[in-house]
């Protein structure tokens, strides 16, 4: 809850920002000629003024608002109560000593890397394959073995296929 300052920085930015808003659009809808422009100079004057104020306001309150970050300060918290130096002292042994059992407990959780690839590839050991050649060639053969295909393919040329 922001404190009574802020708290009238941010009713007093409001009603500022509405109230000149307000006065804007009658101004505006109404049109008097003969203070036409001082209104509206003395309206966005209020506008102005009442969104900087709001804007300070909710600055001021979300500072207070923010979380300190964890470190020695934690031993000490913000409601005042402090900590006497035995139990202060208590309390980080103890949390060292849950540090230590978590980074211990990460260390045996971790797996052995796995051993690198070697830089060079090893020698092919396979024989090469057929050149394009000899595969069309084996295809033909293959295709034209049975006197059925042949009557079905008129364009064999094989010496099992007999036109």
């Amino acid at each position: 809850m922001p404190s009574p300052p802020q708290s009238l920085l941010i009713c007093v930015g409001i009603l500022l920002t509405v109230g000149g808003a307000t006065a804007m659009f009658i101004g505006l809808h109404f049109h008097f000629p003969s203070v036409f422009g001082v209104s509206l100079f003395l309206e966005l004057i209020a506008i102005l003024a009442g969104g900087s104020m709001l804007v300070s306001g909710l600055c001021m309150a979300m500072k207070k608002l923010q979380v300190s970050v964890p470190g020695p300060s934690l031993l000490h918290p913000r409601t005042g109560i402090r900590f006497s130096p035995e139990q202060a002292l208590a309390i980080q042994r103890r949390l060292d000593r849950i540090r230590r059992e978590m980074s211990e407990d990460s260390d045996i959780g971790r797996a052995e890397p796995e051993p690198c690839l070697p830089s060079t590839p090893p020698p092919w050991t396979m024989e090469p394959p057929p050149s394009y050649d000899t595969v069309m060639k084996q295809e033909e053969t293959a295709a034209c073995e049975s006197p059925d295909d042949c009557q079905a393919e008129e364009g064999c040329v094989s010496p099992t296929c007999e036109p």
